[in-house]
């Protein structure tokens, strides 16, 4: 059974907290916790069986992640989800994406390459996938890349800003091609695979602009 799109990778959630963090967000990247809702604490800690303080902290993590506002004596709300962010959130991936994967290229230990390997062959795999399945694989595509470039810094900054847009596809999930933009990770894996940074890098800079203009093309029509 594949993971929960955004579960965090083996050994991240170490703690109570990692574990409320990963939980919450993955409610509100997934719209269970849609943009504009009310976020209640005491129901939070109820409903995934953690005490008050990690949730707690968990949130102020969030919060500084900008996928919640908090206000005086208003409480917390899931951020409104903002179309132009597409955009913006386009031209720093554009930007960092393509350095992960040359990264990753120059710099995977035999571990990433055995994931790269498997990971591939399940992008060409010729079964059928419902976009959930779809953008779940999407997601791991991208987070192994992100850790075979083996900067944490980046890593942390590129998982933030994938969950930012993701949130923004899951609105115009059912009517875009994710199945075409899924499929174009096998050339960027293959690249990383052979050690052509180079490839890697102008593979997946097409791919991020290619998909943000397919899911903008979606909302605009609306």
């Amino acid at each position: 059974m594949a993971k929960a799109i955004l579960a965090p990778r083996d050994g991240e959630a170490a703690s109570f907290a990692d574990r409320a963090y990963y939980a919450i967000r993955e409610q509100i990247v997934t719209l269970e916790l849609p943009p504009g809702a009310v976020v209640r604490e005491p129901e939070l800690t109820a409903r995934l069986g953690i005490g008050r303080t990690p949730v707690r902290e968990a949130l102020r993590r969030l919060a500084q992640e900008r996928l919640i506002d908090v206000y005086p004596r208003r409480g917390m709300f899931v951020t409104k989800v903002d179309v132009r962010d597409l955009a913006r959130l386009c031209e720093v991936r554009a930007a960092l994406e393509p350095e992960a994967a040359r990264l990753a290229a120059e710099r995977a230990t035999q571990a990433d390459l055995s994931e790269f390997q498997l990971l591939l062959r399940e992008v060409r795999a010729r079964r059928r996938r419902d976009a959930r399945a779809l953008i779940d694989l999407d997601e791991r595509v991208h987070r192994a890349i992100y850790h075979a470039s083996h900067n944490p810094f980046l890593v942390e900054t590129l998982e933030e800003y994938y969950a930012h847009a993701l949130r923004i596809w899951m609105v115009a999930l059912t009517r875009t091609n994710i199945g075409a933009a899924v499929g174009e990770h096998a050339g960027v894996v293959e690249a990383i695979v052979r050690g052509d940074g180079g490839r890697a890098a102008e593979l997946m800079r097409a791919h991020v602009e290619a998909f943000e203009a397919a899911v903008r093309d979606v909302l605009l029509a609306n």
